[in-house]
């Protein structure tokens, strides 16, 4: 297995994979739609792209997008069905907290929806703690925020 930073050739199945999560939770929105048009813009804006690869096929994906002043967002955390409940969620967040760490990043939130259960508990057992409970203004979907601070 492999983890893979910031590859262009990997952004399609970023979005292709979250597409695919979103829809089966929730629905998509305008965010999803302007991100699939441009999903270059996480890595032009500072920001850094995950992709968990075995054997040619990707298996999970995340993104930190970079807020400014050392604030990142850990955002479209996705693992494809076939591969959930393999620790391919954790593996993801231990890279991402890696790379917080390199670039001496201050803080990472993250948005989320208290339904999913399992993802809530993953990121309260890496130390995310909840600011904030109820509607946000970015997504529907979005019903919790929680941060860490690096």
């Amino acid at each position: 297995m492999e983890l893979i930073i910031n590859s262009t050739a990997l952004l399609n199945e970023l979005i292709s994979i979250n597409e695919e999560w979103i829809s089966n939770y929730f629905e998509l929105e305008d965010a999803d739609y302007a991100l699939a048009a441009n999903p270059y813009q996480i890595i032009e804006n500072g920001g850094y792209t995950f992709s968990l690869v075995a054997e040619g096929e990707v298996l999970g994906v995340c993104a930190l997008f970079n807020e400014g002043n050392g604030v990142f967002e850990l955002a479209r955390m996705a693992v494809y069905p076939k591969h959930q409940g393999k620790g391919f969620g954790k593996k993801l967040i231990v890279a991402c907290f890696a790379k917080l760490s390199e670039i001496r990043a201050n803080k990472v939130y993250l948005l989320s929806n208290i339904k999913l259960k399992p993802a809530i508990s993953l990121y309260k057992k890496y130390g995310f703690k909840t600011v904030s409970q109820g509607q946000h203004s970015r997504y529907s979907r979005a019903n919790i925020v929680m941060e860490y601070h690096v």
